[in-house]
């Protein structure tokens, strides 16, 4: 007797018409039809030739199909006899030890980085998002790297506005006086001075469009992630807002700079102080699968939530805000992708709220 063994990497997510199957270790996600879910947990009771015992010769085939393609992908082996006991099931269990992991800044004076420092030092901040709302010089990219150079920050991106000394020497300057900023985004660029390499230290990025904050929240298959810790996370918390903080143009401290609630201003309050009020972590836990539309939908562990823009914006602000994030057209009970800009509900509820 053969039994299928599947590779505790594999995450199989069940949709409403269909199924993702997450390679976690090689950070990729495949669509499969549903009727596979059915054959594998099968699989995981009965041997292989019992579940083609109970196929007729016309659907056998099919089903043997089925199995190689497992194999071929490398979702799982075969053993004789048994299953192999030396591949125990993989934790889904997740731990993150900062308070903090990602802040984002609105950004119009520098000084601000100064005053929050010693703060990203407290929380174990990881990761610095900074949105400059005007074109920062060469000195001033170089400040906001010297600031954190013996942080506890793992890194910085930057977004700023493009500007004509933005040229070549003014970014190899920044890769010989720089070490934090691993990401540099350039919007408002309508003619790139000079083709984007690989041979900076950081990410370079220059964007035709002027960016604006309100453009986030988009859920799209280009922004899906397959990578093991953002997937647990994702199982276990929100996969948006779990420990990350936001400081808008006016200093107000939020989970997310584009929601409503706020905890204090960092010109009068510190980090410490918002993240100690209960309601600032009030959606922290809220996982897709306690979302509505979501739980049914097979992407659910590899995107992206949203609370700030969602279908129905009138929730109270009491209780948690579970509607399916506005920004997202696909339809998990039919497998349909659809430009939600498009669908005139969504509009209503996009202009309503003046997001544009």
């Amino acid at each position: 007797m053969k039994y299928f063994n599947l590779f505790s990497t594999i995450l199989i997510t069940k949709g409403a018409t269909r199924i993702l199957i997450s390679d976690l270790q090689r950070n990729v996600s495949e669509l499969y039809p549903l009727e596979l879910y059915e054959m594998i947990e099968e699989m995981k009771k009965h041997s292989l030739e019992d579940i083609l015992k109970d196929y007729d010769d016309e659907s056998r085939p099919i089903v043997q199909e089925y199995i190689n393609l497992l194999l071929e992908k490398e979702y799982g082996f075969v053993t004789e006899n048994d299953w192999d006991r030396n591949f125990p099931p993989l934790s889904y269990e997740y731990h993150e030890p900062s308070a903090i992991t990602n802040l984002f800044i609105e950004m119009e004076d520098i000084e601000l980085l100064k005053k929050i420092k010693p703060s990203v030092e407290n929380l174990g901040i990881k990761h610095l998002v900074i949105y400059s709302l005007k074109p920062l010089t060469i000195n001033e990219f170089i400040e906001i790297d010297d600031t954190f150079k013996t942080s506890v920050l793992s890194g910085i991106e930057v977004f700023s506005p493009f500007h004509q000394e933005t040229n070549l020497s003014f970014i190899q300057a920044l890769h010989k006086n720089t070490v934090r900023i691993y990401s540099l985004i350039f919007y408002n660029c309508s003619n790139p001075p000079f083709k984007a390499k690989d041979e900076y230290r950081f990410s370079l990025n220059f964007l035709k469009d002027d960016l604006k904050i309100s453009a986030c929240g988009k859920v799209e298959l280009k922004y899906f992630n397959t990578n093991l810790p953002k997937v647990l996370e994702a199982m276990n918390h929100n996969s948006c807002l779990y420990k990350k903080m936001g400081i808008d143009r006016n200093g107000t401290i939020k989970n997310c700079p584009l929601m409503v609630e706020n905890f204090g201003n960092i010109h009068n309050d510190s980090l410490e102080e918002a993240i100690a009020q209960p309601d600032f972590k009030k959606y922290w836990d809220l996982t897709k699968d306690n979302i509505e539309v979501c739980r049914d939908c097979e992407f659910r562990y590899v995107c992206t939530d949203c609370r700030a823009y969602t279908e129905n914006a009138e929730k109270s602000k009491e209780s948690l805000n579970v509607s399916k994030p506005l920004k997202c057209g696909y339809n998990p009970y039919s497998g349909v992708w659809e430009d939600w800009t498009k669908n005139p509900l969504k509009q209503k509820i996009f202009h309503s709220s003046e997001l544009i």
